[in-house]
């Protein structure tokens, strides 16, 4: 004959009461008392959810005397997911895409909600504010990532405030609230002369990065991308720079094999390195926000297999 017993529980932590004889190894006791709970207490830092879980085991030919349920209390964390820049052509694609994979989302940037009747939209809690000034009480507790894609161009010492400073502050901050994941959206490793390459945009954004890796050197996440294209809109105005983008593209990946030998040659980045959907951007970001074992740089070709969901 066989015998059933239930057991319906949703995990535990059991400590029994603390003693000078006892030993220094874990023991389980033989048996457990009819009904036990034990609530985890969360921090401002995180946000929980609960849940419970059922088992039940047959053990053949014996004989079930001491069935019992234990009813236990347990809690997860929940993914909280800030978006930097998040009204912009990148950040609202991040915002889309967290979404959709059941993940909430606030947004800060200077702008605020966008004007976009879109949905998803309504999913995400829009701050409107500046990372110079924000109160950060009311943005990082209980966020489980932040992903930052501000940056912009102007004179040199703006593009050393947006793309670097802006940014070093943020990582800064996400660390001292000890948000464990930074994602940061910077831009492709052009192999340009040197002196192009000292411009404010790509020493801001290098110093970004810099910090991300020293602050975040197990879990920081660093997307460099090349041309980024979609449907970017502009005030009223929607660019098509898809019609651009995805043909270099496919044009790019088809002839790889004969224009890889011209790669060493300087400045050819700027004709061979491949365009990048928007859509491959923040699929990748938010990827790497989900997996705990992704961090480090991505190039273009990375970043494509990361929206994709390949191990890089």
């Amino acid at each position: 004959m066989m015998s059933s017993s239930s057991l319906s529980y949703a995990a535990t932590i059991y400590r029994p009461p603390s003693s000078s004889s006892l030993p220094s190894t874990a023991l389980f006791p033989s048996s457990f008392p009819s009904h036990f709970s034990h609530s985890l207490v969360s921090s401002h830092t995180n946000r929980f959810s609960r849940f419970g879980v059922k088992c039940s085991y047959a053990d053949a030919g014996v004989k079930d005397t001491n069935s019992f349920a234990i009813d236990v209390e347990a809690n997860i964390k929940a993914e909280r997911l800030v978006v930097l820049g998040g009204n912009g052509f990148v950040g609202s694609a991040i915002c889309k895409a967290a979404v959709s994979r059941g993940i909430e989302v606030i947004s800060l940037s200077r702008s605020g909600r966008p004007s976009t009747l879109d949905s998803w939209v309504d999913q995400v809690s829009w701050i409107t504010g500046d990372v110079f000034y924000v109160n950060w009480d009311e943005v990082l507790p209980g966020a489980t990532a932040v992903i930052s894609t501000i940056g912009g161009f102007g004179s040199e010492e703006q593009m050393q405030r947006i793309n670097g400073e802006a940014n070093v502050i943020s990582v800064n901050a996400a660390k001292e609230y000890g948000i464990p994941k930074f994602v940061l959206i910077s831009v492709h490793d052009y192999n340009l002369p040197s002196f192009l390459l000292t411009s404010g945009y790509f020493t801001g954004k290098r110093k970004a990065e810099s910090e991300v890796l020293s602050k975040y050197p197990g879990s920081g996440v660093v997307l460099r991308p090349g041309f980024i294209y979609g449907k970017r809109k502009v005030g009223d105005f929607e660019i098509p720079l898809d019609l651009i983008g995805e043909p270099v593209e496919k044009l790019l990946d088809a002839t790889s094999s004969f224009t890889k030998p011209l790669s060493s040659l300087p400045a050819s980045d700027l004709i061979l390195a491949p365009p990048v959907s928007v859509d491959d951007v923040a699929l990748a970001a938010v990827n790497a926000v989900k997996d705990d074992d992704c961090f480090g740089v991505f190039t273009i070709n990375q970043i494509k297999e990361a929206a994709a969901g390949v191990k890089v």
